[in-house]
């Protein structure tokens, strides 16, 4: 069992693990419960009576995903919350979203990587007529600075290859993971992000290049229930409870619907006005077989973190009609630049990457 401090009443929350787990059982995981209230949940452990081959196995390795060492609390012991690797063929069952994008989307996800390698240009003030293709790590961007406007990135030159990068690829996607503690810990939020090369334009709203729109899991640090789902469009965005979401398939995976070329996300299908007294930007969303499964393909590009300053590297883009579009350095894995999300900075420096959705 180990102990930490705050939380509610200060009191902090204790973790708990399967003592005395009779032989051929395998420990599920802990529980974790906040020290002001009694006890109401359990530890798990199950064992394997398959008889055509092994359900359960021991994970490959694991994989940090949050730690108290940081924390300038009172603690009995340090803290760890690790990701089991699993072997090939196992999988994580969890809430995972299904995305799906309008019939008549033209400007499909990709990964980021994907986009430097497929002709994705980096521009330099002053030197207008010479940019510079950008490596698939990243490596060559610019480190740090400020929004100086002297660095910005652009589609391929060519017109094939700038209506090709334009479109995306959806089977080469991948989504980006954010995770940050909230509300005092008792909840985890799982953000995570989509990349689109190319935005718009949606019925009466601009077209640039580079757009991130994302959902946020709030999934209970005490259950590992989901409650709630954020969902971003516009630099905004809304909060649905878990009770009025649809789920994929009768599955635990929630549903989200990215609109037409604008890749405004909402949790229901339709057309949405953005404005008030029936007059406003027009968002289409539709269910159909263009469809993208957050689960299979993800790399996490940051874990918890608490010092914002120290790690972001952003440079600005100057777009045609004063529009701007960012890119920033994520930590913690490949790719290490991405570009930003409808305005002037990417993931990393919204208001929203270690603090609440706004």
């Amino acid at each position: 069992m180990g102990h930490t401090r705050r939380g509610p009443e200060n009191l902090g929350a204790s973790f708990f693990e399967p003592s005395l787990t009779p032989a051929g059982y395998y420990m599920l995981g802990f529980y974790a419960h906040p020290n002001n209230m009694l006890l109401s949940g359990w530890v798990f452990a199950a064992r394997d009576d398959s008889s055509d081959g092994p359900l359960l196995q021991q994970p490959l390795d694991y994989t940090l995903v949050w730690s108290s060492e940081s924390l300038k609390i009172k603690q009995d012991g340090i803290g760890y919350i690790w990701l089991p690797v699993a072997p090939q063929g196992y999988k994580a069952v969890a809430y995972s979203p299904w995305i799906y994008f309008h019939p008549k989307e033209t400007y499909l996800p990709s990964s980021v990587t994907w986009f430097f390698v497929n002709g994705a240009l980096l521009y330099t003030k002053g030197e207008e007529s010479n940019p510079v293709p950008i490596e698939q790590t990243g490596s060559n961007l610019p480190q740090g600075g400020s929004n100086d406007g002297n660095y910005w990135l652009d589609l391929p030159v060519d017109e094939a290859g700038k209506e090709r990068v334009k479109k995306g690829d959806l089977k080469d996607s991948q989504v980006y993971l954010h995770v940050k503690p909230m509300l005092g810990a008792t909840y985890s939020d799982i953000v995570i992000w989509v990349f689109h090369p190319f935005n718009g334009p949606a019925k009466a709203k601009v077209k640039h290049v580079g757009d991130w729109e994302h959902v946020t899991l709030r999934v209970s640090n005490f259950n590992g229930e989901l409650h709630r789902v954020y969902f971003s469009k516009h630099s905004g965005g809304s909060w649905v409870d878990a009770s009025d979401l649809e789920f994929h398939g009768g599955e635990n995976k929630p549903c989200a619907y990215s609109s037409l070329h604008g890749h405004a996300m909402y949790s229901k299908p339709g057309m949405v006005l953005q404005g008030s007294g029936g007059i406003g930007i027009r968002n289409d969303t539709a269910k159909n077989m263009i469809v993208m499964d957050t689960g299979l393909r993800f790399l996490l590009v940051a874990e918890i973190s608490y010092d914002l300053e120290d790690e972001v590297k952003k440079v600005e883009k100057i777009l045609p009609g004063k529009l701007n579009a960012a890119f920033e350095k994520f930590i913690n894995g490949l790719p290490n630049e991405v570009l930003g999300e409808e305005g002037p900075t990417g993931p990393k420096v919204k208001r929203n990457w270690n603090g609440d959705e706004v």
